[in-house]
This record gives C-alpha cells, structure tokens and sequence, in this order.
C-alpha cells in the first residue's frame, strides 16, 4: 500500500528529522561524555554529567524512538517496503538493537549522574562507567551512520519474500497488458 505522495513527504522528513536530530544529539552527549572523563574542574564535571543524563532522557531517548516509528511508517508505505529489501531489514535490526541499547545505556548515565550529584567526581570515581558512556557513545555514532550510509547506498539485495512480491507486481502488470491489448478486439 503506497502512500498518498503529500502523506509520503511529510513521513519522510518526520524520519530524516528524527534520525538527524539523533544522531546530532548523540554527538553532543558523545562531546559531553569526553568533557566529563577528562575534565578536572569538579563542577565542569558534574555539569557535563548532569547535562548528559537530561540529554538523554528528554532528547536521544524520544528521537531514538521517534526514528523507529517514523521508519516504519516509512517502510510500510512506500514500494521499498520492510520485508522487501536486506538494507531496509539492515537498517530496522540496527535501529530496534540501537535503542534496546540506548536504555540500558540510560541506567548507566543515570547512575554517574547521580554520583556527579552527591559527590565531587575525581579521576577514579566511576572510571570504567565514565570510560563506557565514552566507548558506547562513539560505538552508538558508528551504528548511526552506518544506517544513514544503509539509507544513501541501498545496497542491492533482495530478500526472498521481496523477489515473490516483484514477480506478482510483474505477473499483475502482464495480466493488465495482456487485458488492455484484448480490450480493442472487443470492442
């Protein structure tokens, strides 16, 4: 079922927009995690920490979900489909993973943040947390482009049930052809 092409742009800037917004937010976040492990102002610290924690929550979390729902929508009205295509199938294993992820990555952050909150964060505190927000943030941004990559190249590929579809549209379409072209005869 093909969208109404009106409906079909309005969805497909609702899932650039989501996606972009994510992936830029997780920049800032992957910025932010960087300025807190390195950091040595105390308060700097615990600002980035604190920022890290609102970020994620009121900004990477919606967008996250937001581009999983909008994709979609995307696949299931338009002919590339979700079934259809192995870089759409890609792109939806790496997106629902990515934000399964992405919440077990909030508990994370909520605990260093919480930390950042009651004590005075040195280097050692919570260093393999701090390290980890860094590691998973700079791997969640490899994940991010790799789909936005998925999305430019399309690789070639199609999956089985893809292949059965094709050749329905097409035997459909020769049925038409064929009906058209006896169409004059009886007339």
């Amino acid at each position: 079922m093909a969208m109404p092409s009106g409906l079909r742009k309005v969805a497909l800037t609702a899932h650039v927009a989501s996606s972009v917004g994510w992936l830029g937010s997780l920049a800032a976040f992957l910025a932010l995690a960087i300025a807190g492990l390195t950091g040595e102002d105390a308060q700097r610290v615990r600002g980035a920490y604190l920022a890290m924690e609102v970020t994620g929550w009121y900004v990477i979390v919606p967008l996250a979900f937001a581009s999983l729902l909008t994709g979609l929508v995307q696949s299931l009205g338009t002919p590339w489909g979700l079934l259809r295509h192995y870089w759409v199938l890609a792109k939806l294993a790496l997106t629902v993973v990515a934000s399964f992820l992405l919440l077990l990555h909030m508990q994370v952050v909520d605990q260093v943040a919480d930390a950042a909150v009651r004590t005075s964060l040195s280097g050692s505190d919570l260093g393999g947390m701090r390290v980890q927000l860094v590691f998973d943030a700079a791997a969640a941004a490899a994940v991010l482009l790799t789909t936005t990559a998925l999305s430019i190249y399309k690789p070639r590929g199609i999956t089985r049930y893809g292949w059965r579809v094709q050749q329905e549209q097409r035997a459909g379409l020769a049925g038409v052809a064929t009906m058209d072209a006896a169409a004059p005869a009886q007339a």
